[in-house]
C-alpha cells in the first residue's frame, strides 16, 4: 500500500461509520447509558489517535461491506474525518463526564450534539467536523499570508 493510499479513506466507509455512530448515540440519548457512551468514546479515540483504518467501524466496513461492493470510485484524505473523530471524542468525553457526575443535562446535551453531527454525515454526507477542519486550515493559511 502506498503512503498516499494509507492516508486516504473510502468515503462509503465514512458514511457507514457515521451511521453506526448515529445509532449508538441515539441509543445513549434514549437510555442515558454511560457505558454505551464510554464505548463510543473509545471508538472515537481509536479513530482520532490510531487512524480510521483501525477504528472498529472502519474494520467492520472493510471486512463486512467493502469486500462485497468493490473498490471505491474515489478516495478522500484521512485528515478531515480524523479531526472529526477527535471532535466526536471531545463531545462524547464531555457526555461521559456529565452522565457519570450526575449532570445528566450535560451528558444528554453533549451526546445529542454529537448525534446531530453523525446523523448529518450518515444521512446527507455532510461531515461537520471535516468542514470545521477545512475552515480552520483556511483561516490559519490566511493568517500566515498564504492563500488556500
Amino acid at each position: 500500500m502506498s503512503d498516499a493510499t494509507a492516508r486516504s479513506v473510502d468515503p462509503r466507509g465514512l458514511r457507514f461509520a457515521a451511521a453506526a455512530t448515529a445509532i449508538v448515540l441515539a441509543a445513549v440519548v434514549l437510555t442515558g447509558n454511560v457505558w454505551v457512551l464510554l464505548a463510543q468514546t473509545i471508538v472515537f479515540g481509536i479513530g482520532a489517535v490510531a487512524g480510521l483504518r483501525y477504528s472498529p467501524y472502519g474494520v467492520a466496513f472493510r471486512k463486512l461491506v467493502a469486500s462485497r461492493i468493490g473498490p471505491p470510485a474515489r478516495r478522500e484524505p484521512e485528515a478531515p474525518p480524523r479531526f472529526a473523530q477527535a471532535v466526536g471524542l471531545a463531545f462524547s468525553a464531555i457526555g461521559v463526564v456529565g452522565f457519570a457526575s450526575g449532570a445528566s443535562w450535560l451528558g444528554l446535551t453533549a451526546t445529542a450534539l454529537a448525534w446531530v453531527a453523525a446523523f448529518l454525515n450518515a444521512a446527507f454526507g455532510f461531515c461537520l467536523g471535516c468542514e470545521s477542519y477545512l475552515l480552520i486550515r483556511r483561516v490559519f493559511s490566511i493568517r500566515k499570508g498564504v492563500t488556500a
